[in-house]
């Protein structure tokens, strides 16, 4: 195997830091462990996030994510440490993971953690007709 999983993000500088853009990405094959149960849990990882000087590398993602496949943790908490690690690895100015997790006992169960640089404010949304 060419790669291993990795709880390291990995960076490199924002091509365009003077701008607010966003950068969206879904990671649909994402895994962890019911920490009752021991049982595989799936979910779709949707991240999205208006970087400042730092972007995520995606294999890094990649390898970060992976090392969640053997992990045992409630939704609520992996969803949130995964935002907590990108948070601290890339600072951006805003950034929202949420985490579609597939049915379990009859339920789907969606966590959506948000960071927020205290400073930024968006511009206005602009509807188009």
């Amino acid at each position: 195997m060419t790669s291993q999983p990795t709880r390291s993000l990995d960076t490199f500088p924002n091509p365009r830091p003077e701008a607010d853009y966003t950068i969206r990405m879904t990671m649909p094959e994402f895994t962890c462990l019911c920490p009752k149960t021991g049982q595989p849990d799936f979910a779709t990882l949707e991240l999205e996030y208006v970087p400042d000087l730092a972007c995520v590398e995606l294999k890094s993602l990649k390898n970060y994510i992976w090392s969640f496949r053997d992990h045992g943790a409630f939704h609520e908490a992996v969803t949130n440490e995964i935002a907590d690690a990108l948070a601290a690895a890339t600072r951006p100015r805003y950034l929202r993971l949420t985490a579609v997790f597939n049915v379990r006992g009859g339920i789907y169960t969606t966590i959506v953690a948000t960071r927020r640089q205290p400073d930024w404010t968006p511009a206005p949304t602009v509807n188009l007709p």
